[in-house]
C-alpha cells in the first residue's frame, strides 16, 4: 500500500485544526477517520460516508466509545495508520476558582481522552510496527506564564509529558511520535463552545479577568496563525523519513518556547551550586 492510501484517525475533526486536516488529509488522498460528538456535525463540515471518509460519532471521556471508533475505523478501511489525538477545549481559572468538577471535567476530555485513544489504537499500530501519533497539545504546555490559564495548561503539560514517553515506549515497534505546540491559530478555540470560563470567579484576580477579556474580545478573531497553513506542515511532518518528536507551529509558539529556554537556563546558571550540591 503506498503512504497515500494510509487512514488517519482524527478526533475532534468538526470544527478548528481538525477539519481542516481532515479536509486536506482527504484533498492528499488520505482516507480519512474523522471523529466528533456529533456525527451531524461532521457530516456538515467535511461530508457524509465514503469510500475515502468515515464520519463518526465518539465521546473521548468514553473509553467504549473510543474502542467501537477504533473498530469500526478497522473495520470500513481494514487499515489505521496515523492518529490524530486532537479533541479537547479551555478551560480558564486559576485553582482557586476552578472547581473540582470544572478541573476533572477538563482532564478527562484533554488528557484521559488522549489515553482513552492510545490504548485503542497502540495495539493495532504496535503489531503492524508501523504508524504515526501526532498528540495535539499547545504551546501553553510548554510555557504556563498566562494568567487564568492553570487548569488548561497543565492539562496540556501532562499531554506532552504522555507523548515524549510514548515516544520512548513505541519507537522499538517501528511507531513515530510527534508533539504538537500551536500557537495562537484563527479557529473557534476562543469562542464560548470551545472555551468555557470559571462558574465562581473570583473578583480578587483582576489579572485573570483581563486576561479573560483579552482573550475573548481582542485576540479571537485577529490570532496570528493560519490553520490551513498548519495542517499542511503536519501533512508534511508526516512525509518526512524521520519527522521531530517537537513540532512548534505559528511564530508566537516559537517565541515563547525561546522565552521558556532563555528562563530555564537563567535559573540553571544562577542556581548551579545549589542544585549540583544536592548530591551526595
Amino acid at each position: 500500500m503506498s503512504k497515500n492510501n494510509k487512514v488517519w484517525f482524527i478526533t475532534g475533526a468538526s470544527k478548528g485544526l481538525g477539519l481542516v486536516l481532515a479536509k486536506q488529509a482527504l484533498a492528499r488522498g488520505y482516507r480519512v477517520a474523522a471523529t466528533s460528538r456529533s456525527v451531524d456535525d461532521l457530516v456538515k463540515a467535511v461530508g457524509g460516508k465514503t469510500g475515502a471518509l468515515l464520519p463518526l460519532a465518539m465521546e473521548v471521556t468514553d473509553e467504549a466509545s473510543v474502542r467501537a471508533a477504533v473498530g469500526a475505523t478497522l473495520a470500513h478501511f481494514d487499515a489505521l495508520d496515523v492518529v490524530v489525538n486532537n479533541a479537547g477545549y479551555g478551560q480558564l481559572g486559576t485553582p482557586e476558582e476552578a472547581s473540582d468538577a470544572e478541573a476533572r471535567r477538563n482532564y478527562d476530555v484533554n488528557v484521559f481522552g488522549v489515553l482513552n485513544v492510545l490504548r485503542a489504537s497502540l495495539p493495532h499500530l504496535r503489531e503492524q510496527r508501523s504508524g504515526h501519533v501526532f498528540n495535539i497539545a499547545s504551546i501553553g504546555g510548554l510555557f504556563g506564564g498566562f494568567t487564568g490559564w492553570s487548569i488548561y495548561c497543565s492539562t496540556k503539560f501532562a499531554v506532552a509529558g504522555i507523548t515524549e514517553s510514548l515516544r520512548a515506549d513505541v519507537a522499538p515497534f517501528g511507531v513515530d511520535v510527534t508533539l504538537v505546540y500551536p500557537g495562537y491559530f484563527r479557529t473557534e478555540f476562543l469562542t464560548s463552545g470551545s472555551l468555557r470560563l470559571p462558574e465562581r470567579p473570583n473578583p480578587a484576580y483582576e489579572e485573570a479577568r483581563a486576561s479573560e477579556m483579552t482573550h475573548t474580545a481582542q485576540i479571537n478573531g485577529a490570532q496570528p496563525g493560519d490553520p490551513e497553513k498548519a495542517a499542511r506542515a503536519m501533512l508534511d511532518i508526516y512525509d518526512r523519513p524521520t519527522p521531530p518528536l517537537h513540532l512548534f507551529l505559528g511564530s508566537d509558539a516559537v517565541k515563547m518556547a525561546e522565552q521558556k529556554l532563555r528562563e530555564l537556563a537563567a535559573d540553571l546558571d544562577a542556581n548551579r551550586a545549589v542544585s549540583v550540591g544536592t548530591d551526595f
